[in-house]
């Protein structure tokens, strides 16, 4: 497939224990809600480089924070850049208008929250901005926020105090889209991870992923069956 004439944002913090996902926390520790969200972050990034667009960013809080596991294995058609901004409709309205400013195409904004994205729904929701039927796209949140935004000419002034991780946070975004004319296009409404319930949730909608194997592991039970199952004789013939 040819790529799209879009550009691909996913917005994140490096997983740093007690500075990400705290509501996780109870029922996990703080270093397993890090970890829970550098596997969804790392789930993130590789539907992202599935994706067919023309450039792929990802903006990320404190860089030298982020483990040398995942940035071993961040896919290279990733390019990192910093955040810009204090409160995240400053970093959100800063990172769409950075990457407009470097190649002026579309441009698609997800978080790290949502892992079951996959690479199909990606594209979808970009090509309306791509072929111009639409000048903006939103994707609704489970919990009344949005998982995905998308313009077709950013321009910080549709986003900039916006309030933002409220139970309005969505609509007060449509709202703010729908002021200026924009023609919006509402795409699915998913779960993104911010309690435990969420990630049981996400889980389920996507049993294959690195996120719902971590939480397994990490549930109660789970690094004793992981270990048990490694050490299985049907295990280890598999393993050959």
């Amino acid at each position: 497939m040819t790529a799209l004439e879009a550009q691909l944002i996913v917005l994140a913090k490096a997983p740093v224990p007690g500075r990400v996902k705290t509501r996780l926390t109870p029922p996990f520790t703080p270093r397993e809600a890090a970890t829970l969200a550098e596997s969804a972050l790392a789930d993130t990034l590789e539907a992202g480089a599935s994706a067919s667009f023309a450039r792929h960013v990802l903006a990320l809080a404190e860089q030298r924070a982020m483990p040398g596991t995942l940035r071993a294995e961040l896919p290279g058609r990733f390019e990192v850049t910093a955040q810009r901004g204090d409160g995240l409709d400053e970093r959100i309205a800063a990172a769409l208008d950075d990457a407009y400013a470097v190649r002026p195409v579309p441009v698609v904004l997800i978080g790290m929250d949502t892992p079951q994205v996959t690479p199909g729904l990606l594209e979808t929701v970009a090509l309306p901005l791509v072929t111009g039927t639409a000048d903006a796209v939103l994707g609704p949140a489970a919990d009344g926020g949005f998982w995905l935004l998308g313009l077709r000419r950013p321009d910080p002034r549709l986003i900039l105090g916006v309030p933002m991780s409220v139970a309005h946070t969505g609509q007060a975004q449509l709202g703010r889209l729908r002021a200026a004319r924009l023609r919006v296009r509402q795409v699915p409404e998913l779960v993104d991870v911010d309690t435990a319930q969420d990630a049981d949730h996400v889980a389920r909608a996507a049993p294959g992923s690195r996120f719902a194997a971590t939480l397994a592991m990490l549930r109660p039970g789970g690094r004793e069956a992981a270990a048990h199952e490694a050490a299985s004789p049907r295990s280890a013939v598999m393993s050959r």
